[in-house]
């Protein structure tokens, strides 16, 4: 969270800049002539300047489900689980993605956490914005998923949600967890 909250900190001071870090960090389509394998990893620490939203969100969703599954794995594990995701979830985007100037943000990353959480707490109600009943993990985060696959297909002029990114956290999420609780045969629910 401190490393994401820096970097668009410095987003915000060079943003006005002939180079702006976006150049450089971002995701950015690989036949722009911009695209770095680094981006791989950078572009999930950037966050859209013009959008304190973007950030804020991120943050507090990483910080209220991503506690969770670091308490149960541990720091280091955690860490190369959030990484894995996101790098999984810019590959999706390069190459499910259509027509982006380009990506950023820790939300397909995040993805992975929350079908990581889901998998391994199902149970757990969550309050989400404007509903005002409980709704299972298990039913709230597969709906998530199920808008991002819709958002992803419809591919909507003027939509600028990395769907696919989202997807491709979703889904290496899931499968990491379950391996790894396959290896671990701890249930946590």
């Amino acid at each position: 969270m401190i490393a994401n909250v820096l970097v668009f900190l410095a987003q915000m001071y060079f943003r006005n800049s002939e180079t702006p870090l976006e150049l450089y960090g971002a995701l950015w389509p690989i036949a722009s002539g911009n695209f770095k394998i680094w981006q791989l990893v950078t572009h999930m620490f950037m966050h859209a300047t013009n959008n304190w939203f973007h950030i804020l969100f991120n943050m507090f969703t990483l910080y209220m489900f991503g506690s969770m599954l670091e308490q149960v794995w541990g720091p280091k594990r955690f860490f190369n689980f959030y990484i894995i995701c996101g790098i999984v979830a810019a590959l999706a985007q390069l190459f499910m993605g259509s027509d982006f100037g380009y990506a950023v943000g820790a939300s397909g990353a995040i993805m992975g956490v929350l079908a990581a959480f889901t998998y391994l707490f199902p149970n757990t109600p969550l309050y989400l914005m404007f509903i005002p009943i409980p709704i299972k993990a298990k039913y709230a985060i597969p709906g998530l998923m199920a808008l991002d696959l819709f958002g992803g297909i419809a591919s909507v002029n003027g939509d600028n949600i990395a769907h696919w990114a989202h997807l491709g956290g979703a889904i290496t999420g899931f499968i990491l967890v379950v391996l790894w609780n396959k290896t671990n045969r701890n249930t946590f629910y």
